[in-house]
């Protein structure tokens, strides 16, 4: 059954469409600007960890989590992403804590690096691409009928692998940096490598991701329905204005 059937299956009962899981996550995650919100306490952790001490940065990134959660507050939108940010430094903070190495602070982002690098390349044999799933929270309000589409889940294959490589790639230029740095070192090459294959590689993924998407559904209507947000209305159709 197509979006249309669906659409118009549920017009026919009187029934409005309940979200999915993934489009509920969708509205959670808050789309781009939420990710982006949700790493900015992070950033301010590493730059602050290299021009400071390691209690002080770890006061500036929680204040920053804090501060964007009361912008939020004030401007009566969700605090999530902020909670996000702040628990993205929490963990490695209270173990870069206990231990008192800086250095520990990047290793549980470099764990969970690879493990999205591994996850990745699973899902592929599998046809569940992620970077599917990863277009449907954060371009598709959460819609998955690109599954539908044999085309475009073979694109969004050959994107998953290429983002996984990317991840592994990442993952193993941290790695050697946290093998070559010591205890007692601030942890200063560490730092300008997570700002460094942090946003900027994911921004030129994101981008690309987009371009292909938009490169492939181009001119085929049926492509470019099944990559984009669901119609709010109940028919699935839209209402003339």
């Amino acid at each position: 059954m197509t979006a249309d059937d669906r659409g118009a299956a549920e017009a026919d009962t009187g029934e409005e469409r309940l979200p999915t899981f993934s489009e509920q996550l969708a509205e959670q995650l808050g789309g781009v600007r939420g990710v982006v919100e949700s790493g900015i306490p992070v950033a301010v952790f590493v730059i602050a960890n290299i021009v400071g001490t390691l209690r002080v940065a770890i006061i500036i990134g929680v204040a920053s989590a804090v501060a964007i959660a009361i912008y939020r507050l004030a401007r009566k939108q969700t605090v999530r992403n902020a909670v996000n940010g702040l628990f993205g430094i929490a963990i490695g903070a209270i173990i870069a804590w206990r231990t008192g190495s800086a250095k520990d602070f990047y290793l549980p982002g470099i764990i969970l690096s690879g493990a999205y690098g591994v996850a990745m390349l699973a899902s592929v044999p599998l046809r569940r691409p992620l970077v599917g799933w990863l277009w449907s929270l954060l371009a598709a309000g959460g819609s998955m009928r690109w599954r539908e589409q044999p085309k475009l889940v073979s694109l969004f294959n050959k994107l998953t692998i290429l983002w996984a490589i990317t991840y592994l790639v990442k993952v193993g230029i941290q790695a050697v940096l946290f093998h070559a740095t010591s205890a007692h070192d601030p942890g200063t090459a560490l730092g300008v490598a997570r700002l460094l294959l942090g946003y900027p590689p994911y921004a030129l993924l994101l981008a690309f991701t987009a371009w292909s998407v938009r490169r492939v559904t181009q001119g085929d209507p049926e492509l470019a329905l099944a990559t984009a947000r669901p119609d709010p209305t109940p028919t699935g159709r839209h209402t003339a204005s």
